[in-house]
């Protein structure tokens, strides 16, 4: 399946629903460099189908059973040497585009790679803070599957090296305001669920302010989100104010829990 001019090829799969607005930038970026794409839409009621049908003829609509069995979905359905995982909200820089072109022309001992991400905020790009990550999501498909988790999916691996690119994966990850708030909910809730679930215990109302204060210090002061000015500082106060909620989310459960033994006996 892989083009004349490399010897790798590459299945990029992509879940998506409701992003008309992103996943068309998103889909271009990867195109020149894809050997097939992989869409899975859960749902849209805008023209997501649509657009993403002018850029593949594997587009899927299934219902949502979260995000890492949805992955793993998509995963299912790729044929290629290699995997790049990346979401609607996302786009690959030229930099990184040509980065992996190359890689596919070689026989690479790494088995995945992390891409830095460039995440783009309320009008602005960082270069420090949310910026300084590189998540996992260029792999090769033998092997490789996805966690089932309803939120933060992780990429499982069989042994290997792990190798990091250096150009940058953009990520347009809030529309506006409203809707980093609706996306933060979602997120502290699922993730309180997530550890409820599996018996985490949180620590209290009193571990759910030190985790805030624990994120705001990592995202404005280790990873520098100081030097992406204002922005910079009300990121990382969000992402800390996620946090609280998350935690807080996960006390409110082990709350009611203790309630209904009571209301039992």
């Amino acid at each position: 399946m892989s083009r004349p001019d490399r010897r790798q090829s590459l299945s990029v799969i992509i879940i998506a629903q409701d992003e008309a607005d992103r996943i068309g930038t998103c889909l271009a970026s990867v195109k020149p460099v894809a050997d097939e794409i992989i869409v899975l839409d859960s749902g849209s009621t805008d023209d997501t189908v649509r657009i993403a049908g002018q850029f593949t003829d594997q587009v899927y609509q299934t219902d949502w059973p979260g995000y890492g069995p949805q992955k793993q979905r998509a995963l299912d359905k790729a044929r290629c040497d290699w995997v790049l995982s990346i979401d609607a909200d996302e786009a690959l820089t030229p930099e990184l585009e040509d980065e992996i072109r190359t890689l596919l022309q070689t026989e690479p001992p790494e088995i995945a790679y992390r891409l830095p991400w460039a995440v783009t905020v309320f009008g602005k790009r960082l270069d420090h803070g949310r910026s300084a990550r590189a998540p996992l999501r260029l792999f090769r498909r033998e092997g490789a599957r996805f966690s089932d988790a309803q939120v933060h999916e992780k990429v499982i691996l069989p042994p290997g090296k792990v190798g990091k690119l250096t150009g940058r994966l953009l990520h347009y990850t809030h529309r506006d305001f409203g809707h980093y708030l609706n996306k933060s909910a979602k997120y502290a809730w699922l993730g309180a669920r997530k550890r409820y679930d599996a018996g985490k215990k949180g620590q209290g109302l009193t571990g759910a302010v030190l985790r805030a204060f624990w994120v705001f210090i990592q995202v404005y002061v280790i990873r520098r989100g100081f030097m992406d000015g204002r922005v910079g500082f009300l990121v990382a106060v969000l992402y800390s104010q996620g946090a609280f909620n998350k935690y807080a989310g996960l006390w409110t459960l082990r709350r009611q829990e203790r309630l209904d033994k009571r209301i039992e006996k």
